[in-house]
C-alpha cells in the first residue's frame, strides 16, 4: 500500500492521528493542551502564534519553517514541540538534511522522519554503517535523536521493525 500513496499529503491524516495518540498516551493526564495538525503549507511561527505559545520560541518566529505534522503540548508556563516530516518516497540523507537543521533551530521534544516507501539510502548509512551519530540534535545533557522509519499507511503507524534507533 505504501507505493500506492498518489500524493504526500495523503499521508498527514494517519499520522496526525497517529501523533495525536501517542501524545495523549503520554501526556493526557496532565494538565495541558494537546495539539497535532497538518501544517505543511504554514510557517512555523504561524502556527505557535494562532496558539499562543511563540513566547516559548522566540528563535523559531520569523523563520520560514514548514513542517509537515506538528504536535504542540501546552501548559501555562511552557510548551514542547513534536515533529514530523513526511515522505512518500524512499528516504534519503536531503530529507534527513532537512529535519535536522529544523531540530536544531526548533529544538522539538520528539521528530520523526516517516516514510511509507522505507528508508531507503539511509538504511545503509543509519543501519550498515551504524551512523545512529548524525541523528542527534539538543544541547548539553538534552541530547535528543531524530527517529526514523517506514510509515505503515494500511495500521497507520510507524513499523516497529524499520525503526532507527530502536527504542
Amino acid at each position: 500500500m505504501g507505493s500506492k500513496v498518489k500524493k504526500e499529503k495523503d499521508l498527514y491524516p494517519g499520522m496526525c492521528r497517529w501523533l495525536e495518540r501517542h501524545l495523549t498516551s503520554r501526556y493526557g493526564r496532565q494538565n495541558c493542551k494537546i495539539i497535532v495538525e497538518d501544517s505543511h503549507s504554514v510557517c512555523l511561527g504561524d502556527v505557535l502564534r494562532k496558539h499562543k505559545i511563540e513566547k516559548f520560541y522566540p528563535q523559531i518566529v520569523g523563520v520560514p519553517i514548514e513542517v509537515d505534522i506538528l504536535g504542540i503540548v501546552a501548559w501555562k508556563n511552557k510548551a514542547k514541540l513534536f515533529f514530523i516530516e513526511a515522505k512518500k518516497t524512499t528516504l534519503n540523507l536531503q530529507n534527513l538534511g532537512q529535519l535536522l537543521v529544523y531540530c536544531r533551530l526548533c529544538n522539538p521534544e520528539e521528530a520523526y522522519l516517516l516514510s511509507s516507501h522505507g528508508l531507503g539510502s539511509l538504511n545503509k548509512v543509519l543501519n550498515n554503517m551504524g551512523r545512529e551519530d548524525i541523528l542527534s540534535y539538543g544541547q548539553g545533557k538534552q541530547i535528543k535523536m531524530i527517529k526514523v522509519a517506514k510509515w505503515d499507511v494500511m495500521r497507520e503507524t510507524i513499523d516497529q521493525h524499520s525503526l532507527v534507533p530502536k527504542i
